[in-house]
């Protein structure tokens, strides 16, 4: 439900920066149903990329070999990413707060932290300059805060005006995706609203699951089932190196016929 989600806010020819995981599973879905002219472009440099499976890293070679072009590293976020070319950037953590605000550095104190996590990598640019943001993340008690321990990736900061006062290009998150539902910015607030609600998901296991008094929508609806075309083609993509192969001699080949 997150992937067939994320594959539907995503429009025939926008520019999207793709992470690896669901984002990349989303777009690569996307572009397959309703958006043939999805701009997927991935942080090392590949651009207009159209895998026939799903990379395994950024750098994994099948990227390369389906994209339009290949530029450094420098290049993506120096002339596409901070300058305002990119519509859609995904992006996840271990913590969010009411305001979209994104830890992916420290749970506990920064000095000496509880667990130290992997760190910033291009979050912080994608949050400030693509045009939106989409989080994606599983909906639990423990990532959901009131407040992050560590802001690595500004959301909406502590209100509507934190953006433009830091000089960020970008809307900032305009919507969170989960596994019960959709959440997205009050207009007037910029606190996180739950929206909609995945089929057989009650606000009050949202509720549950979330540290702070989440708000409701009077709108809330509830997210059109997949359909089977969406799991169908979703249940047929495959992850580079996932098919069974067989060995003869010095030959490795492919062990099915798909």
């Amino acid at each position: 439900m997150m992937s067939i989600a994320a594959a539907r806010s995503l429009r025939d020819g926008q520019v999207c920066f793709v992470g690896i995981g669901l984002p990349s599973t989303a777009a690569n879905l996307a572009r397959r149903l309703h958006a043939p002219d999805l701009v997927l472009v991935y942080e090392s440099g590949t651009l207009d990329t159209r895998p026939a499976e799903l990379p395994l890293s950024i750098g994994d070679g099948i990227l390369t070999d389906s994209a339009l072009t290949v530029v450094s590293v420098p290049e993506i976020f120096n002339y596409w990413l901070q300058p305002g070319r990119i519509d859609v950037g995904f992006l996840s953590g271990a913590q969010l707060d009411r305001f979209g605000n994104i830890n992916t550095t420290v749970i506990g104190e920064y000095a000496e932290p509880d667990v130290r996590l992997p760190g910033s990598g291009g979050a912080p640019e994608i949050a400030a300059s693509s045009r939106e943001v989409t989080v994606v993340m599983r909906h639990r008690l423990r990532a959901f805060v009131e407040q992050v321990d560590f802001v690595t990736s500004v959301g909406h900061g502590t209100g509507p005006l934190d953006r433009r006062m830091l000089g960020l290009r970008g809307a900032g998150p305009v919507r969170v995706i989960t596994d019960l539902g959709v959440l997205e910015p009050d207009p007037e607030t910029s606190e996180l609203v739950l929206t909609a609600l995945h089929p057989g998901v009650t606000v009050e296991q949202v509720r549950a699951e979330t540290g702070w008094e989440l708000e409701v929508s009077p709108d809330l609806t509830v997210t059109v089932p997949p359909s089977a075309r969406e799991l169908e083609t979703l249940r047929g993509m495959r992850t580079v190196g996932s098919h069974p192969t067989t060995t003869t001699g010095d030959r490795t080949e492919g062990a099915t016929n798909e």
